[in-house]
This record gives structure tokens, sequence and C-alpha cells, in this order.
């Protein structure tokens, strides 16, 4: 990887001091020595909450402390955004951009002219100077793609590994696979040859994560509740039912049709459910509850992953590449993410998930979770595109941009003096008649403390099930509760002013 600059930046968010990573494959041994726990942080979300159950499943997985992950977990949630940004203003400079190191609280970010330099680090990321855009690294994973034969002992695995600016291929055969790359009309300096013993199988085996079944024995496990035009369903892998194929659930009860399936080439499809069942933006987080998706807001390298599948419950890695070929015994399947975290048979189109953004469904992988492996997903923004769905989303707890209780469909406003409360909708409250998500976002004056409850009537009397407290003025909560009243409590607990809440029920 020639890398001409190395710029260091100030975008860490750390909650402990950290010695000093090792640079990535390739750095230049020359960068800035100045470590990242001596640059400024920015300012961090005092209500920062993960998703619940994401907190236990990295520290498990990624061998982190507590507060280690919660502090990977926000520096995700800051950095991603400038990656996107920084993405699209370099355009076809752009050499990709990945985390590092176990807190991922540095955003690096490539690009193959060195005048990129000074925006990268105004946006907030450490600078790398590369010699292949990401786009022609693409370009040279098609033609690889199309010059090596659908047989994994020639090559099982191809990905772009942008920490080392090449083209990576693992196979069985090394000898064999450089001689189908020669023939392929390809920069070879950009590409790299892997000895491995990886070979990919389809993990054959609805929130999602949870089991369905297609025939009488095949299980495999829901991805994420999409809805097209007004019919619900889930999308899942390809592999797990052919179109026209019947599903049932977890219990046994009939519940939809595969109208559409595609595998090889991709691995995804999407089951449209009868009546009887109900599609929720909701994941199952191996603790006995779920997590609430909030958006698909790709995730970069670096950035940790969880899967939640009907075989091995919830369990989270890291990303490492995207845009991976694999070749199954039954063909090959392209656009795929490599990561490290575990997956086993059944765990097939369960969903993947970075925060609480939705990331990907399971297609195949090797190992298992007592020893681990390298699992492979198939994106869900082609998976939407592929069949024209929307994703299924609600309101959560991870830091967004200004704007944060837009997409609510309903929105009240209000002003409160210190020490105050008001009940929302307009001092009454609404009904529901179904068994569902609450959500609810508040958006309060800055400087003050405010508070948002969501309260149930029991009888004659009103009680709290779901409360967002802390030091700020801006509160989500979501709860899943069973039909009845239900209207939301606003306190100002410090402070006074204006208010917004966006509300969303069953």
């Amino acid at each position: 990887m020639s890398r001409g600059h190395a710029v260091t930046t100030g975008c860490a968010l750390l909650a402990t001091a950290l010695t000093l990573a090792a640079v990535p494959a390739g750095a230049d041994p020359r960068r800035n020595a100045r470590t990242e726990a001596e640059t400024p942080a920015p300012p961090v979300a005092a209500a920062f909450r993960p998703p619940p159950g994401m907190v236990e499943a990295i520290v498990r997985d990624l061998a982190l402390s507590p507060a280690q992950a919660r502090t990977r977990l926000l520096n995700e949630a800051r950095l991603m955004p400038i990656a996107a940004r920084l993405s699209r203003s370099l355009g076809p400079r752009f050499g990709g951009a990945w985390l590092r190191p176990k807190t991922a609280h540095t955003l690096m970010v490539a690009t193959t002219s060195a005048s990129d330099i000074p925006q990268i680090v105004e946006a907030g990321a450490q600078a790398e100077v590369v010699s292949t855009s990401l786009a022609e690294l693409t370009r040279i994973k098609q033609r690889l793609d199309a010059a090596l034969p659908p047989h994994p002992f020639v090559s099982s695995v191809r990905y772009i590994d942008i920490k080392t600016n090449k083209v990576v291929v693992l196979t069985p055969e090394p000898g064999l696979a450089q001689t189908f790359i020669a023939k392929a009309d390809v920069d070879r300096s950009s590409v790299v040859v892997l000895p491995s013993t990886e070979v990919p199988r389809p993990l054959y085996d609805l929130v999602g994560g949870t089991a369905y079944y297609t025939g009488v024995t095949s299980r495999c496990s829901i991805g994420f509740s999409v809805l097209r035009g007004t019919r619900e369903g889930f999308v899942s892998a390809g592999h797990c039912g052919r179109k026209g194929s019947t599903t049932t659930g977890f219990n046994r009860v009939e519940q939809g049709v595969f109208e559409g399936s595609v595998f090889p080439g991709s691995d995804h499809s999407w089951v449209a459910v009868n009546d009887r069942w109900r599609a929720t933006p909701t994941v199952n987080n191996g603790e006995g509850s779920t997590m609430v998706v909030t958006g698909a807001m790709a995730a970069v390298e670096g950035a940790s992953i969880c899967r939640s599948g009907s075989t091995t419950d919830f369990h989270c890695g890291l990303i490492q590449q995207r845009d991976a070929s694999v070749t199954y015994p039954q063909g090959t399947v392209f656009g795929l993410t490599r990561t490290t975290v575990c997956a086993e048979p059944g765990d097939s189109g369960g969903s993947l998930v970075s925060l609480d953004q939705a990331q990907g469904i399971a297609s195949g992988g090797s190992g298992d979770c007592a020893l681990g492996g390298v699992t492979y997903f198939q994106p869900i923004g082609e998976i939407l595109t592929a069949y024209g769905l929307v994703l299924k989303t609600g309101a959560g707890d991870a830091p967004r941009d200004a704007g944060i209780c837009a997409g609510h469909p309903g929105t009240l406003r209000g002003t409160l003096a210190a020490g105050r409360s008001a009940y929302e909708p307009r001092n009454v409250y609404y009904r529901t008649t179904a068994t569902g998500v609450h959500s609810g976002c508040l958006n309060g004056p800055d400087g003050s403390d405010f508070d948002l409850y969501l309260e149930k009537q029991n009888g004659t009397v009103w009680s709290a099930v779901a409360a967002s407290e802390g030091a700020s003025p801006d509160a989500r909560l979501t709860y899943t509760g069973t039909a009845g009243h239900y209207r939301y409590r606003v306190t100002a607990t410090a402070g006074s002013g204006t208010y917004t809440l966006g509300f969303r029920a069953p």
C-alpha cells in the first residue's frame, strides 16, 4: 500500500486512557507519533444509551470492558456520519474508511490525492494517501470475479482490503488461482493471493433473528421487517427458500410466501406474511428482549457488528471488508461483507446491526460460536432496492444529527416552566387496540434538562411504563406494550422553554 502522508487529527472519544495501538499493515512508520489519547474529544451526548443487550454482547465477543464497549459504540455513532460525508465529497479519489483501534476512537480515511488531506483533517479524521482508489479496486475485483471459475477449490473468497489497498484472493490452491489471475486484465500489483482453508457454506438452518421454517425441517432466521406498499413481510437469505415456497413461524403457525428469492449470484429473499403476523422494527438482542432498528446507515470497516440468529442468539464481531465474492458449492455470491462475528447453521438470514442501524442479513460463513469464525452478510440496501421494499424502523437511543425527532407521524409542541410537567397529546391520551412498539422523541430547549415518560392507564391510575431521564434537553424512549390507553408526560427538571414531542403508536 503506497502512502505518501499520514495525518493524525482530533477525533478521539475516550472514556479511559489508552496505549497507542499498532499501526495498520503497510502504514508509514514515519507517521505523526502523537497518541490518539492526546487529541481533543468532540462533544459527547450525555444521554447516549446503546441499544439494549449490545454492550453485554460486545464485552463477551470483543473482550472489552463495559466502559470500553460503551466508548466504542459512542465513537462509532459519532464517526460514521463523518465517513459517509467524506466518501461523498472525495468522490472518485476516495480510498475507503475504517475505524481503529479496539475502542474505535480513530477514523481513517484514504484518498488518492494529497490535496484532500486538509479536508479530511478538518472533518475530524486521519488521512492516508494511497495509490489506488476504492472505485478502481472494485473494478479489479469485478474482473477477477469474471476470470475465476465458480469453484471453491480455485478461490473460495475475494474481497477488497482497504487497509492494505489491495484486492485479496483466498484460495486452497494459490498456484492454480494465479494461473487464472494472470489471464485477467488487472493490475497484478493490486492483487494479493493468500492460501486459505476457509470454505464458507450457507447456514441452512421473524422480531429479527427469530426462527422460521420452509417445509418441515428447513429452518432459517428472520432478517428485518419490511413493507411493500401496504404489504408486510421480512427479508432473509435467498438460499432459505425459492420464490413461491411457503413458510411457518417459530411457533409453526402459517406465516407467508417467498415473493422473491435469489441464490447464488446474490443471497437474499423477501417473504410477504399473512394477516396473522405483524411487522415490527425490532431485533432479538439475546437478553430476553428486543432492540429497535432506526435506520440503515452503512457502517465502515472496523466498526462493531452484531448478529441475531435462531441458533446462536446474539453475537458481535467487527466488519473487516466489503464487496467480497464467496464461492459456495452451489455457486458464487457477490457483494457480501466479511466480518469476524460467529454464526452456525440456522442463523442464515438473520439480522446484522451496527448500533441501531440495519446492515444486512447473514449469508454464510466458516467456523462456529465455540471456536470463532468468519461470517458474510448481504448488505440491506441491495435487498431493499431489488424488491422495492421499505425497511420498518422505529425510534431508538443512539445519538444522531440535528432533527432527532424527524420521521415520527405525530408531532406536538408545547412550553414548560422549570419544575412543571405537561401531558400529551393535549392533556388527554391516545388509545391503541394492538400490541406493538410505542416510540417517543423529545427535543427540548438548549441548556435545559427535560425528561420524558410514557404512562399507561390501569383502571383509574396512570403508571409510568417507560422513561428517558438524563441531564439533557433531549430524550428518546421505546416500549413494547399491549392494547390500552397511553399518554406522554414531559417534565422540565431544570430550565424552561419550548419543546417538540414526536411519537409513534402501534
